[in-house]
């Protein structure tokens, strides 16, 4: 029983996340301090994709190809059925939420899905592993290009957010240190694999320092003033609901195209999700400083809660597999 209870206790990354956002509420960081900040996650960014571009073998790429349906489902739910939703449920949740809290929300529709808690899940569930590595990283990899653009057509221009120039600065920013990764593996490519659980701490590292640069802005412009205990709760039952519909689609929709179980599984848990890493990342690029705390807030929350619940899922899928 205790073990059970434990899958709805945040990770310590999630912990780390919060004590970020509490020390960014208490200590924002301001003035000539703040321009150091900036200049440090720009650093951080770089280096946080330059990493994955390293991590990534080629050979997982190509090998993805083969099983084209269903990385083409997944990419489905990840860049059509989420923004749709998005978008079509705005007249619905928008009352319930800010504006700059629902440009989050759609922002969070367009984002890539996570790589490594896909994977992960997967595997606990007896899915597809293999199709997972594909399908998620694809996932990534095409939301350099697909993401920006998707900002463009479901965000109006607001202080910087949503121009097509995006596509070509978030190319620059988050593209070419992913290249260079993948050209600079044939040479750090074992020492990476090597120091997987040191360079986990890089990537996490880099997000934290995003996340409280941005809520030392948005703070100063004074994030906790204008949201109430009501709308942070209206928030967590819209990603609670996003998340809701989400897996039952992909539950429906693989069974209809006749993917077997371990497919299955893999489209659930790869087509539900959305990635923290590359959204904060790309928040950072596509969207004004004073913003980035509120677009980055629903994704922390759906973050969270899918964690949770596809933890859940997960076990339940493997003990059917098993019996």
């Amino acid at each position: 029983m205790l073990r059970s209870l434990t899958k709805f206790l945040p990770s310590n990354f999630t912990l780390a996340l919060l004590v970020t956002v509490l020390l960014a509420t208490l200590l924002p960081t301001s003035g000539r301090g703040a321009a150091m900040f900036n200049d440090a996650t720009v650093f951080a960014i770089g280096l946080l994709f330059f990493m994955h571009g390293a991590k990534l073998p080629r050979e997982t790429l190509i090998a993805g190809l083969k099983h084209w349906r269903l990385h083409l489902t997944v990419l489905s739910f990840t860049y059509v059925l989420f923004p749709l939703l998005g978008w079509v449920l705005k007249p619905i949740f928008l009352p319930f939420v800010t504006p700059d809290l629902y440009i989050g929300i759609l922002f969070l529709c367009v984002l890539p899905s996570t790589v490594q808690s896909s994977i992960a899940f997967t595997s606990i569930a007896r899915g597809n592993v293999s199709a997972a590595v594909c399908g998620a990283t694809a996932s990534n990899l095409l939301g350099v290009f697909i993401t920006p653009v998707l900002v463009g057509l479901l965000v109006v221009s607001h202080d910087g957010g949503g121009s097509w120039d995006s596509v070509l600065r978030i190319s620059c920013q988050l593209l070419l240190p992913f290249i260079a990764g993948q050209l600079a593996r044939h040479w750090i490519g074992a020492w990476v694999q090597r120091h997987a659980k040191v360079l986990s701490m890089v990537d996490q590292g880099s997000i934290l320092l995003v996340v409280y640069t941005a809520f030392s802005e948005a703070i100063i412009e004074g994030l906790w003033t204008r949201m109430s205990l009501t709308t942070m709760l209206s928030l967590t039952l819209i990603c609670c609901v996003l998340l809701g519909i989400v897996l039952f689609l992909t539950k429906f929709v693989s069974r209809k195209l006749g993917f077997n179980k371990a497919d299955e599984i893999t489209i659930i848990f790869c087509g539900s999700k959305k990635s923290l890493s590359s959204g904060v990342a790309m928040a950072k690029v596509l969207f004004a400083s004073s913003m980035v705390g509120s677009i980055v807030l629903p994704l922390m929350l759906f973050h969270q809660i899918q964690l949770m619940v596809c933890a859940v899922l997960a076990e339940r899928f493997a003990k059917r597999t098993e019996d």
